[in-house]
C-alpha cells in the first residue's frame, strides 16, 4: 500500500519529470546557522512521477532516464514551480536533469 504523501494527481506528458525538491541545508559547510532569507533554492530532488518518454518522428517513444524514486539534480532555475494539494512540486523536462545520484 503506497504511503498517502506519495500519491500524486499529477501525471506528466511526454518527457516530463515531477519532481518533489529536497529541503535547503539548515547550516553552511562551517556549521553556522543560515536563516531563511540567506538559503538558496534546492537543486535537489526525489522523482515522483515520469512521464512516458519523448515521441519521435517515426511514432515511437524514447524511454526516460530517470525513475519514481530516483534522487536528482536539476538546474537552479529549470522546470515550473506547481503546487497541488497543498505540495511544492516541480515539472522538469528530461533534459532539464543534470544527473542522477547513486547510492
Amino acid at each position: 500500500m503506497a504511503k498517502e504523501k506519495d500519491l500524486i494527481k499529477v501525471r506528466p506528458l511526454d518527457d516530463r519529470v515531477i519532481v518533489e525538491p529536497l529541503e535547503a541545508e539548515d547550516k553552511s559547510a562551517g556549521g553556522i546557522l543560515l536563516p531563511d532569507a540567506a538559503k538558496q533554492k534546492p537543486q535537489r530532488g526525489r522523482v515522483l512521477a515520469v512521464g512516458p518518454g519523448r515521441l519521435r518522428d517515426d511514432g515511437q517513444r524514447t524511454a526516460v532516464a530517470v525513475a519514481k524514486g530516483d534522487e536528482v539534480v536539476y538546474g537552479r532555475y529549470a522546470g515550473s514551480d506547481v503546487e497541488v494539494d497543498g505540495r511544492e512540486i516541480k515539472i522538469l523536462r528530461e533534459s532539464d536533469i543534470l544527473a542522477k545520484l547513486t547510492k
